[in-house]
């Protein structure tokens, strides 16, 4: 293998460890830094797009990944108030834009997983778990960047740092980049259930309840047994606490708002975090790169933020890999498509789920039955909300 430099990449989730993968299929020897000594199995984004698949395919993983997923053709959208199906959108509409009509619905720490079982066995990669970024310094040639593991400590030199270490990155706040943008008034809440709600109501695998009161997203992922569970998505209600809003008797009454049982409903897991919509003020500072949250956050209705982070990986690698004159266009693309496609689009989803104003609402969901009842207008509609228009666009910005 040719040794084409060294990257540095901090933070081993989906984003970081894409890119280190797809970096050491490239020639680059890598180093990936996670703070965390084991895999974070916590309950995160597991909506895997198609546009998304494809770059799995890339790095030459998918089959392996979707093994340990859910392949979901359909998606739909409710009007939780009056418990009627507004639209049933069907992925295979793309069955002529993309190799996989579909998404695959699964943890993300299973792709994080699976990529890090390559990497280890790859020579001119060094997976460092357990470690921490501190101090980064960069001249015209080459960055440093600081390391720690209890009272170890490193200094590594590389020839770039890719900074994929999350929402709170430590990488942005060391370059001291602006992460522009704001937080919602809502935390959103998470409740994980074996409760089949698919079997029980007839929804698909991915739902959305819209509903002025109370909206809820509704999808499935495959758990690690691969048997199943159902996860519950809603806004909790400023004045309430975490516990109130995660306790047994608010949980019970989201999920019956859903779909009415008088069986009792496992709880396998619950969550509540707050929710931003913000843009880092640059995606490249000298040497230093950021990708996926580090640089953008976004609420999650649509399941956008994690994809547009592997996309992100993707288009990092690809342009250190075409050369140095190119490496500006990097933050020129993925920057605009995060603020033309990701926020804009989760912000939409966000509107017309909680939309008041009963004629503007009536006139949303009008829509989505007129375009699910048309496969052109699908057609159109899916190929934005699964990126594959900002793959078509990203190509355009030079």
């Amino acid at each position: 293998m040719t040794d084409r430099g060294h990257i540095i990449v901090a933070g081993a989730g989906p984003v970081g460890a894409v890119a280190a993968l797809a970096a050491a299929q490239r020639g680059f020897r890598v180093t990936l830094v996670e703070r965390g000594a084991e895999i974070d199995h916590a309950p995160r984004a597991a909506t895997f797009h198609p546009s998304t698949l494809e770059l799995i395919d890339e790095i030459g993983v998918i089959d392996e990944f979707v093994s340990v997923g859910l392949v979901c053709r359909y998606f739909d959208f409710w009007d939780k108030t009056t418990e009627t199906l507004v639209a049933r959108m069907d992925h295979d509409n793309l069955r002529d834009d993309t190799k996989f009509p579909y998404v695959v619905q699964t943890e993300q720490h299973k792709l994080v997983r699976i990529v890090l079982d390559r990497l280890e066995k790859m020579s001119d990669v060094d997976v460092r778990l357990g470690w921490s970024v501190g101090e980064i310094s960069q001249d015209s040639e080459r960055v440093e960047v600081s390391i720690s593991s209890g009272d170890e400590t490193e200094v590594l030199t590389g020839d770039w740092l890719f900074g994929c270490d999350g929402g709170r990155s430590t990488v942005r706040k060391a370059l001291g980049i602006e992460f522009d943008g704001y937080t919602w008034p809502e935390r959103f809440a998470v409740l994980t259930t074996s409760y089949d709600f698919g079997t029980e109501m007839g929804c698909a695998t991915r739902s959305y309840f819209a509903d002025p009161d109370q909206w809820v997203n509704l999808f499935k992922v495959a758990g690690d047994d691969l048997r199943g569970r159902w996860r519950v998505v809603f806004a909790a209600r400023p004045d309430q606490t975490d516990e109130e809003a995660l306790g047994d008797e608010h949980a019970a009454r989201v999920m019956t708002a859903i779909h009415p049982d008088e069986r009792p409903r496992e709880l396998l897991h619950r969550n509540i975090y707050n929710v931003h919509q913000r843009v880092a003020a640059e995606f490249r500072r000298g040497r230093v790169f950021l990708a996926g949250d580090a640089a953008h956050v976004n609420n999650p209705i649509g399941g956008l933020g994690l994809n547009c982070g592997v996309h992100d990986a993707l288009e990092l690698v690809r342009t250190l890999d075409a050369g140095p004159s190119l490496l500006d266009r990097y933050e020129r693309r993925r920057r605009t498509i995060n603020i033309e496609f990701v926020q804009q689009q989760t912000v939409d989803n966000k509107k017309r789920l909680e939309e008041k104003d009963p004629e503007v609402r009536k006139e949303r969901l009008d829509r989505l039955t007129e375009i699910s009842a048309d496969r052109q207008l699908q057609r159109a509609f899916l190929r934005r909300t699964s990126l594959l228009d900002s793959v078509v666009r990203s190509a355009e910005i030079a």
